[in-house]
This record gives structure tokens, C-alpha cells and sequence, in this order.
């Protein structure tokens, strides 16, 4: 079960990771921000409501799935990307991408906050900050990641505020987890972040223009391999591990993207950049030690019904939830 948990952290951190690389050429082919966005959801959602239909199953129609993933649509996908585009005006695509790395931590902080079972531990504590002393040095090593002339504590306020949203949509959607199916939640989530994106999409760039084929496929790329699929591996994630455990995907999705770059856009791999790669995975490591030993604990008797409802089985609840 531990190698299809950490294949799961694999999958998710390569598709967020190299989404930032999709993007930058995406950008590049003239695919205004907003847009990207738009569309990049719109395509994940039909996948999603494609990959439904094929398999026999209705449109999701449950009240808990509509609010887990209204609430998803918005502080997972619409608000974070609204928040993390206006940052971009203040301070580097790199400052921005790194605060990912925060998801972690704050995850941490609201999960002791909100989840009776997921209380702050030593070991969680060690871990958390030795990866969040890695994502210090690849801030340090080369380009401090701020933009000339631009307000760092703007743009860091925009991002914390992202990384809030994100982290609370995780908290939220581990409180439920167990009583809904991720890809009913996925398609829930992307329509409404969909239509949420759209509405932007109009109020700030009015109509979209035509995209060039090679546009084309890296919104198609972004929408599958760096959406619809890192978040039905989340979902999957959150039915078997702690929601703390489950953002340390935020810590490594920032080295896969400087990998990324250095490895698809020739960008510069310093020292620097390896020592805090190197950090980031240890951290990770920790963490997952000290998840492992709290999962032959006995579980924590708490006082809502949401709560203390055991993890999803292993196999597929009636062959509906995805597989990693």
C-alpha cells in the first residue's frame, strides 16, 4: 500500500510540476492568462464527465457532492489561480511558484485548527521544516525570484492568500472523505471552476481568441496530465492518508518544476538548487516516517461522525473511485 501512496505522490508532482513549463510555452504562443485557465479547466471537466458516460455512470446528483465540489471549485481552482495571476504583476513567475512549498505547512496548521485527528506532532514539525529550509535555499541559490521594481510583500500577501485557500480546500475535503466518490467531486469541481474562470475570463479579456495547434496542445496537456489527473490522484490520496501527509506534494512539485525547466527550457541547475532538492525530499521522508508510525495507532476518538469515519478500503468502492 506504501508503494502505491508514494507512486500516487509521483504522479501528482509530475503533472503539477512540469504544468508550469506547459505553461510558460503556453503564454509564449499568445494564450492570454486568464484564458489558459478557462480553458485548461473547461477541457479536464469534459474529460471528466467523458470518462463518466463511458462508463455507465450518471452526472453526480448527491447534495454532499455538489458542496464538496463547489467548495473545491472555488478554493482549489478559481481563487487560487485569480490570486497567484495577480502576484505574477508584482514579483517573478519563480517567487510565485515556490510559494507552493507553503501548501504544506499551512495544511499543517489548519489540520491541527480543524481535524481532531490531525494534531501537530514533533515529528510532523521536523519534517515540515527541514523541506521548508529546502524550498530557503532554492529561494537563496541564483535569482532570489524577485521581479525588478516589483512589491515581493504584495505579491507574497497574494500568494498566502492562494496557499490558504488551497490548503483549506484539502482540510475541507478530508473532513468528507469516505462519503463521496473523487471523480464525482473532480467533476463537480472542474464545472464549477469552470464556469467561475469564464466569468473572469469575460470581465477581464472579453472574448478568446483563436489558438495555434501547438497552443492547443499544451492546454490539452495541462488539462490532463497536469489537472484531471494530479487532482483525481488527490482525491484518491486523501481516502488513505492524512490531509497534512497528502500536501507534502506541494514540497516536491517545486523541484520537479525546476527540474523541468533546466531539463525542457535550458535552464540553470546551481548548486544551490540541489541542496535544496536534496532538503526537500528528506523532509518529505520524515514526514512520511512519522505517518507511518501514526497509522498502527489506535485512531482518536472524536466527536463528530465526519471525523472518525474509517479510511476508504484499498480496491474501488463499487469500481468508482480511480485508481493511481
Amino acid at each position: 500500500m506504501r508503494r502505491q501512496i508514494w507512486a500516487a505522490i509521483v504522479v501528482a508532482s509530475l503533472g503539477w510540476g512540469t504544468g508550469g513549463v506547459a505553461t510558460r510555452v503556453a503564454l509564449d504562443e499568445g494564450v492570454e492568462p486568464y484564458t489558459l485557465a478557462a480553458y485548461r479547466t473547461a477541457i479536464a471537466a469534459a474529460a471528466v464527465v467523458a470518462y463518466l458516460l463511458l462508463r455507465g455512470r450518471a452526472l453526480p446528483r448527491d447534495r454532499l457532492v455538489w458542496r464538496v465540489g463547489s467548495v473545491m471549485g472555488f478554493f482549489n481552482l478559481a481563487a487560487p489561480f485569480v490570486l497567484f495571476t495577480l502576484g505574477y504583476q508584482y514579483a517573478s513567475a519563480g517567487f510565485i511558484g515556490l510559494l507552493a512549498a507553503l501548501i504544506p505547512l499551512a495544511t499543517a496548521l489548519l489540520a491541527h485548527l480543524l481535524l481532531p485527528d490531525e494534531r501537530l506532532t514533533a515529528g510532523r514539525v521536523a519534517g515540515l521544516a527541514v523541506a521548508l529550509g529546502g524550498v530557503a535555499v532554492l529561494l537563496a541559490s541564483g535569482d532570489s525570484g524577485l521581479a525588478e521594481g516589483g512589491r515581493p510583500l504584495l505579491a507574497f500577501g497574494l500568494g498566502v492568500g492562494a496557499v490558504l485557500a488551497i490548503a483549506y480546500a484539502g482540510i475541507y475535503a478530508k473532513r468528507y472523505a469516505g462519503r463521496y466518490e473523487p471523480l464525482e467531486v473532480s467533476t463537480v469541481q472542474f464545472t464549477v471552476g469552470t464556469l467561475l474562470l469564464v466569468v473572469a475570463m469575460t470581465i477581464t479579456e472579453g472574448a478568446p481568441v483563436n489558438q495555434t495547434a501547438y497552443a492547443w496542445s499544451m492546454l490539452g496537456y495541462m488539462a490532463l496530465a497536469s489537472t484531471f489527473v494530479p487532482f483525481a490522484v488527490f482525491y484518491w490520496l486523501l481516502r488513505r492518508v492524512s490531509a497534512t501527509f497528502a500536501s507534502v506534494i506541494g514540497y516536491v512539485v517545486p523541484l520537479v518544476a525546476v527540474l523541468a525547466g533546466w531539463l525542457l527550457l535550458d535552464e540553470r541547475l546551481e548548486p544551490g538548487i540541489l541542496i535544496g532538492g536534496a532538503l526537500i525530499l528528506v523532509g518529505v521522508l520524515i514526514t512520511d516516517r512519522v505517518e507511518g508510525r501514526a497509522a498502527h495507532r489506535p485512531p482518536v476518538v472524536a466527536a463528530s461522525p465526519a471525523a472518525t469515519r474509517p479510511a476508504a478500503p484499498t480496491t474501488r468502492d463499487g469500481g468508482s473511485s480511480p485508481e493511481a
